[in-house]
């Protein structure tokens, strides 16, 4: 029988995984986004042409492969439209490509909630994108979401009407303008009809590919340390970008999880706010930011830089049972005169190779570091 392959990022995201998904999912018949939303991206170089994904799984551009958006993911519909009639511009067929009838949808007012709970976080921003992904997987959980095969169905009219008459009482209360429910409801109708015919049971389309000896790729957003339940928390993101968000995710069972990659790069970053023990806010660091070209593929947002963290490594091939390791920029850092590793740390005056996501544990560590001079490598 087929086995599942995954690729996952190991630390705080933007680690390249999508080259690692592209040059995997270029002999895989399936492709599967598991979580997350358009918070993420990954970017994609083919023939000299830069494909910039939030939502479409990478496999999209390999006609012999079935791309699917998982359960796991929440859906911005406007956003997902744009991507299929940019890929449509470019002549490249959305006909392989499938949304879980099981997937949440996002909504304006999730929008609108995300950037409000931002804004009264006053000094203690977490540094979310505002894309409503934190409100729609709560209303996921609470069971108010609206799922895809509510979406693309009339009684999508009758549940947004409900969910926006009761977000504008949160609305009014906080002093904010009313959401119009009719022009709300009307325009994503249309985003409804649109999307409606890559609607599918995805689960089966799944199980049936394993059945069948098909190979399989599941793509993860985010990383590690960003997992709701194992990341640097509240610093996190909303869903499971770790191993098991890939389960439930997508219908697979851990039985079926075959190669687990996990990404990196020969350095580390992070956007947003939250502990990052190995940042470098000086030179080297702004030195690393550039020649890595270290900006947000979604928000655009300057990367915080700094060394590469073994500890917390080693705490992610824990926690997903890596069994293979991608390491992207190594010739961003050959370019420096000198590199250091993080090999442990020392946490009240004691060594640990220990990592915990406790924020208090990582204000009494300090990194312990290795350095290597550029004579031991060979980048120019």
């Amino acid at each position: 029988m087929s086995k599942v392959d995954v690729v996952l990022g190991t630390f705080f995201g933007d680690e390249g995984k999508g080259k690692i998904i592209d040059y995997l999912s270029s002999t895989a018949d399936v492709s599967v986004r598991c979580s997350g939303g358009n918070n993420a991206g990954h970017t994609i170089t083919v023939n000299g042409k830069k494909f910039a994904f939030h939502l479409i799984p990478s496999g999209i551009l390999n006609d012999n492969t079935k791309a699917i958006i998982g359960n796991g993911v929440v859906i911005d519909p406007k956003v997902l439209i744009e991507e299929i009639n940019l890929l449509h511009k470019e002549n490249i067929s959305t006909n392989n490509l499938f949304i879980s009838n099981k997937a949440h949808i996002i909504m304006p007012y999730h929008i609108v909630l995300d950037k409000l709970l931002e804004e009264h976080r006053g000094n203690n921003k977490i540094g979310t994108t505002s894309r409503g992904i934190g409100p729609a997987y709560c209303d996921k959980y609470e069971r108010s979401g609206i799922r895809v095969e509510d979406f693309v169905t009339p009684n999508f009219r009758n549940i947004a009407k409900k969910n926006i008459e009761f977000k504008n009482t949160i609305l009014k209360a906080f002093g904010y303008e009313p959401l119009d429910a009719d022009s709300i409801i009307a325009e994503y109708e249309e985003y409804a009809k649109f999307l409606s015919p890559y609607v599918k049971d995805t689960i089966n389309i799944i199980h049936q590919s394993l059945a069948s000896n098909k190979r399989i790729l599941c793509e993860g957003a985010q990383a590690t340390l960003l997992d709701i339940d194992f990341g640097t928390y509240p610093f996190v993101t909303s869903s499971s970008p770790s191993i098991g968000g890939v389960c439930t995710g997508t219908g697979i069972s851990p039985r079926d999880i075959g190669e687990v990659y996990g990404v990196l790069k020969a350095y580390s970053s992070k956007v947003g706010e939250g502990p990052f023990l190995t940042e470098q806010n000086n030179e080297i660091g702004n030195t690393i930011r550039e020649l890595g070209h270290e900006y947000g593929t979604t928000t655009k947002r300057p990367r915080r830089c700094g060394w590469l963290d073994l500890v917390a490594l080693k705490y992610s091939a824990r926690i997903n049972g890596l069994t293979g390791l991608a390491i992207n920029h190594l010739d961003t850092v050959g370019k420096l005169d000198k590199i250091k590793l993080c090999v442990s740390y020392i946490h009240n005056g004691k060594v640990s190779m220990d990592y915990s996501t406790n924020p208090i544990y990582i204000s009494n560590c300090e990194p312990v570091y290795e350095e290597f001079e550029r004579k031991f490598w060979r980048f120019k």
